[in-house]
């Protein structure tokens, strides 16, 4: 178990977690996460806490850094994929790769176990490696520059990392990617983004999904959104549906928006 967070993994993770509060507490809640390092642990100190933070995170941006720049390189649009468990996020990436068609692009998938989704990204015809996690809650730089190392990543493709589900641990890691990319299945709750709000806060983009389920959950899209941009205002947002294909294409477009948009910066 993480001697920081407890969240799974049996490495010092050393990232920090907030912990968001809600309009209102009850008299008797308890709240965790108030000091400086945002958490706290039995024995031991705040300054302690964010030694060891600063000290893992400071060694991830190293590996993090090396990635970015062999991407800047060749021109490619890396997006680092992060949601909850459940939020289709591979069933939306397969229809993307799909959506692409000749789009150059290569897969990195991220789970705690099995190559189930690496299986499924390789059936659309798309190369992927599978990167497994064991306890660990989340990829990392040196995970992400390992894998890219088993990839052909040609100039000009788009990176797509598929993190671990997860909502917390994610958040505080960069894998070199250009963005971070929140993907929020409707049937999750309106409150999601601000349970999690370290998560929606790093996030670039973010992509509700299964809105042709939304009918049938009672679900308020527009305090979806309204609850996404009360913890980032510079959120983008766009409504979709893998299933149907409603909104896919204004997602597609922002890839390719931005895949050109780097390719001219690598460039210059």
């Amino acid at each position: 178990m993480c001697t920081v967070c407890g969240c799974g993994t049996d490495q010092v993770e050393g990232h920090r977690h907030s912990h968001a509060q809600g309009p209102s507490h009850h008299h008797g809640d308890i709240h965790f996460g108030q000091g400086p390092a945002g958490i706290e642990m039995a024995g031991m100190t705040q300054e302690r806490l964010i030694e060891i933070e600063t000290d893992i995170l400071s060694k991830n941006d190293r590996y993090a850094a090396t990635n970015r720049q062999a991407l800047r390189k060749i021109g490619a649009f890396a997006v680092n994929l992060v949601s909850s468990p459940g939020s289709g996020k591979t069933t939306l990436l397969c229809k993307t790769i799909e959506a692409l068609g000749d789009q150059p692009l290569a897969v990195i998938e991220g789970d705690q176990q099995t190559a189930n989704d690496a299986d499924r990204i390789r059936a659309t015809g798309a190369q992927a490696v599978q990167v497994n996690t064991g306890k660990g809650c989340h990829l990392d730089g040196h995970m992400v520059g390992h894998a890219m190392d088993h990839l052909d990543i040609a100039a000009g493709s788009l990176l797509f990392i598929e993190n671990v589900g997860n909502l917390v641990c994610p958040a505080g890691f960069d894998l070199g990617e250009d963005c971070k990319i929140a993907i929020l299945s409707v049937t999750e709750g309106e409150d999601k983004p601000l349970k999690y709000p370290d998560m929606f806060t790093a996030s670039k983009l973010a992509l509700l999904n299964k809105i042709d389920l939304a009918p049938h959950c009672d679900v308020d899209m527009e305090l979806y959104e309204e609850n996404l941009r009360r913890v980032n205002p510079q959120i983008e947002i766009i409504r979709l549906s893998a299933r149907t294909g409603e909104g896919m294409q204004k997602w597609v477009t922002w890839l390719t928006a931005n895949l050109v948009a780097k390719s001219v910066t690598a460039a210059e």
